[in-house]
Parts: C-alpha cells; structure tokens; sequence
C-alpha cells in the first residue's frame, strides 16, 4: 500500500526566479531519474546546461499566455499536486483525465520585495512583479505535503538531495511537514508586504485587519535583560548605520529610536543626550559643540553611558568635546574622517550614521503587544495645532518666553509621562520624568537644577497633559518659571488660569495632549 513515506518521487516542476543553486540541484535531480518540468527562464536556463526538461506547456497541453501571466494555472498542473494518492477516486479521476500526480514542486517568487525597495520602481513594475502563479501553486503542494514535497528555499536544496539518495527517492513525512510550514510562512510574508504597499497607495492608516511582513534583520544578544532572547525585524538598519563599536543591544535600539525621533522636531542645529529612552538634556547652538555645552550642563550624571544624538555632521571640534564623556551611542548624518579618528580611539563606543529623512518616511503607525493581542497607533507627528494655540492668561508670553515655551513643548512631547519641562529658548534646564503625580515630576525636576546649579528664575515650563489642579503651577511659580505651557481641559482651568493671572505668569493651552507611556 502506497503511504507518504514510501512514495517515490518521481516528478517535479521547478520554476524560479532566485536561480541560486538551482542548476546543480537539477541536475542532481535528473541523475536521481526525476522527471523536471519547468517555466519559461528557468526552463531555458536548465536546457543550456544540459538537464533534460521539459516545458510546463507539455503537461498542460496549453501555452503559456498573456505576457507568461497564465502558464501553471492549469488543473494538469492543481490536480497533480493535490492528489491524495492514498485515495482511489483521485487515483482514478488522475487516470480518467490522463493526468498523473506531481511529487515535488520547487518554487520561489517573483522579486516583488526587491522591486519595491528598487528606487525608481514604478507602480506599474511593482504590480506586474506581484506572483499569481507561483504562491497558487505554493499553497496547493503545501496543503498536500503528505503527497507533493515543496521547496521554497534555496537552502534546502544540499539536504533534500541527500536524503533522496538515502531513502530510495522518498522523503520523511517529518520533513515534508516542515517544508510546508515554510511555504505558508513565506506566503503570508509576500501577500503581507502587497496588503502593505496597497495601504500606503490607498493611504490607510490603520485597516481592519492588520498584516505585517518583516523579516529579521539581526539576531540580539538578548533582550532588556540577559535572560530574555530578542530579535530585530524589518528596515532598522536602512535607517542607521554603524560605523563602529560593539554590536547594538536590544536597549540601545530603543534608545536610538527615542533619540532621532526627537532630533526630528528640529531645523536648526541641535543636540540631544539620552538615557533610558528620555532625554536628559537637548539645546540648539551655532555649533554641535556648543550644543552639547547647553545641554550637558541639564544634567551632568545622567548622560554617562547614555546616547547622543545630533541633526548635523559631526565634526572634529565636537568629536573633541564629546570623545572624553563615556557615552554607548553617537548618532549623526555623518561624521568627518578627523572626528572618525577620534571617536574610534574607544573600541567599544557604537557609531551610528542616521538617515534622518528614511526615518521620517517610516513612521506610519506603532505597536505595542498586550495580552493576547496588540495595540496600534498612528505615530504622534503633530506638536501642536495653530487653530487651537491660545494664550488664556491676561498677560501675553513675551517673544522670549514664546520661544522658550515652544522649545519645551517640543522636549516635553519625547518624556515620559507625567513629564515636566523647565526650558529656556535655546536648552532644557530641568527636566521631570515618569513620575505617578505630575507635582512629583515637577518637584524632581526642580531639585535637579538645584543639583546643577542651575537658576530656574524667568524659565518657560511644558507639561504634556493638563494640570488638574493649581498646585503643579504654583510649584514652578516658586521655582521661578514666568511662563506655562499646557494643553488645558481640566474641569479645574478656571482655578489653574487664575493662579497663573495672580502671578503675573503668561499660559497657553495647546487643546493637545503628548503622553508617552
């Protein structure tokens, strides 16, 4: 009695468009008496190298037609890799039909991923590049593994045929089953990277069903902790570049991500240290350098072993009077050979160049993982909408205090909630981060100027969310801060408006909110 473990190979289709390793494979094939049928390119290639095949057009007794679009769509073709041979009414309809059964498909995609990364590509060019045949007849064989063994991957060329040799021309079921898996993986991966380009063409923002393709990119040391494994999938390192230094962690990506995601809110030249994916201290300057001056003096413990990140090429002034911090990340547009030469003088600290503008274009939507699911977002880009931009105070911010409230609004919107942000027009002074009472994260902040020695007195204050009470103004009153920046929309505005009016402090409500849990 015919089972899948004794049945024999006897007949195969190859039609691929990664040519890898196809030629000796075939050839290893033939030698092991299996019938090759095969498609247009991969046809011609096998004939030139001497492997006796013959065209899919022989088995269907039909041509192939519309520009090659309709070739292996046949039922010679469907039936024979979906018959379950252990069944006497398929035996016997492959009979009436003059139809016999196929045992092994080798099968990979058109380059539809690699058109679509292709600059230049047209719409077109990626919408002819989408696969009909190859992924029908996929999931067909993969449905039937027990009777048609399937290969999507080149890798698996060596190890099939070895153990055809071994086994008389059969494969184990156990093998066949995880061929098939990798099939419907691979497929799902495909149809994921089309529904993805379709939604941006279409611009879906977030659709009812969400599908993602990703492959991995690198394999992560470990996680946020050494026990945890971890992976990094899709397009980081599209994005970022490393230059030099030890391999990323899993927290360093993190922190990279936070870090241009902030660096992006400026034009002008800036700098930003951060440690645990919030800033300790950013400002903007004439120079790199003395951006970093600025923004160091915020908080000169926290930045030890922390990331910078910068919007301009690093040149040998600021390599200079950065290289003696000890810092785990640089990130920048690029850096100059004499900057190169002395940051590299620390084997270990990691180099990145960043394409700012790739990073602008990725962001689309962002996920976290819940239990038993996933939350999905539009990716925060507004920082704030001039229709609802109003001062609510009597007293207007005087253009320096606008400045200032504008520059930790933006520095705010990249803190972890509750955030508090002391600003001047230029830097950070003091800044609160994560704490449960937004007093709490205000208070801390305070206490880190203090720590500085730095002079709060006629700074700008931001808060993410709304202060629900008049307390969170008042404490930055005493702190010496002569303008607020909030969204409003508590029921206590009233209350937190005429606290402010008392003390002569200038307030604009933003009407939005910037959480970041």
């Amino acid at each position: 009695m015919i089972t899948p473990e004794n049945h024999v190979i006897k007949k195969a289709i190859i039609s691929v468009s990664d040519k890898t390793g196809i030629v000796d494979f075939a050839k290893e094939l033939s030698s092991l008496g299996i019938e090759i049928y095969s498609t247009g390119g991969t046809a011609k290639l096998l004939q030139n190298e001497g492997i006796t095949v013959k065209s899919v057009s022989e088995l269907t007794n039909f041509p192939e037609i519309l520009d090659g679009r309709v070739k292996t769509l046949h039922p010679a073709v469907h039936a024979g890799l979906l018959a379950e041979l252990n069944k006497e009414e398929h035996v016997k309809q492959l009979e009436e039909h003059h139809l016999s059964s196929i045992d092994l498909l080798v099968v990979n995609l058109y380059p539809f991923e690699e058109t679509l990364e292709k600059q230049g590509s047209t719409h077109e060019e990626i919408i002819e590049n989408i696969d009909i045949g190859g992924p029908t007849m996929l999931r067909a064989a993969a449905k039937n593994y027990l009777w048609t063994a399937v290969i999507v991957n080149p890798k698996w060329y060596v190890e099939i045929i070895n153990l055809l040799k071994n086994n008389n021309n059969t494969l184990p079921v156990k093998v066949r089953q995880e061929l098939a898996g990798e099939v419907f993986n691979h497929t799902a991966y495909y149809d994921s990277l089309i529904s993805s380009y379709f939604r941006k063409v279409n611009k879906i923002e977030l659709p009812e069903k969400l599908t993602i393709g990703m492959k991995i990119q690198q394999t992560l040391r470990y996680g946020e902790n050494p026990h945890q494994k971890a992976l990094l999938y899709g397009s980081f390192f599209k994005i970022f570049k490393q230059l030099h230094g030890k391999e990323l962690s899993y927290n360093n990506i993190l922190d990279i991500d936070a870090a241009s995601r902030l660096i992006l809110e400026f034009d002008e030249t800036a700098l930003a240290i951060i440690k645990h994916t919030n800033p300790s201290g950013v400002a903007t300057g004439n120079t790199l350098s003395e951006a970093y001056h600025k923004a160091f003096a915020t908080d000169t413990v926290s930045p030890f072993g922390g990331i910078i990140a910068m919007n301009r090429p690093v040149d040998m002034e600021t390599a200079e009077t950065i290289h003696s911090l000890f810092t785990e990340v640089l990130i920048a547009p690029e850096y100059s050979e004499d900057a190169l030469q002395i940051l590299t003088r620390k084997k270990d600290r990691r180099l990145i160049t960043a394409d700012y503008n790739k990073l602008r274009e990725s962001l689309g939507f962002e996920i976290k993982s819940v239990s038993g699911g996933f939350l999905v977002q539009s990716t925060d880009m507004l920082l704030y909408d001039d229709a609802n931009l109003k001062v609510v105070t009597k007293r207007q911010p005087t253009e320096k205090e606008y400045s200032a409230l504008m520059f930790g609004w933006k520095i705010a919107k990249h803190v972890k909630s509750n955030s508090i942000v002391y600003s001047a027009n230029d830097r950070t002074l003091a800044i609160g981060a994560g704490q449960m009472s937004r007093v709490d994260s205000s208070r801390i902040a305070v206490e880190k100027a203090k720590m500085m020695g730095l002079d709060l007195k006629g700074s700008a204050v931001a808060s993410d969310a709304f202060f629900p009470f008049p307390d969170g103004v008042l404490q930055a009153v005493e702190a010496g801060a002569t303008a607020v920046i909030q969204p409003g929309g508590s029921v206590r505005d009233n209350e937190v408006i005429a606290a402010a009016d008392e003390h002569n402090v200038a307030m604009i409500f933003t009407g939005l909110r910037h959480f970041r849990h």
